[in-house]
């Protein structure tokens, strides 16, 4: 059998390395792996992901944060209104 994704809205944000205030906004503090020295990180289902500049950090249908390289998001996903 073959399978077409439903369509949803998701919402997401693009970490630019520039706009930490924004990210913190978006990603509860619960989500967030900050630590001095450290790469940014979003806590998973699958635990703690690193995000590298230009990745989208996407918030999931039940509330959960994940990471997603820019080609994959691009390719996945288009801006609604």
């Amino acid at each position: 059998m073959k399978f077409r994704t439903k369509p949803v809205v998701k919402e997401a944000i693009q970490w630019t390395g520039n706009n930490l205030d924004e990210l913190r906004a978006f990603v509860p503090e619960q989500f967030r792996h900050n630590k001095i020295h450290q790469p940014m990180g979003i806590i998973t289902m699958e635990g703690v992901m690193t995000v590298s500049e230009g990745d989208w950090i996407i918030k999931g249908l039940k509330g959960e944060f994940y990471p997603c390289k820019p080609d994959i998001f691009e390719a996945t996903y288009e801006a609604v209104e």
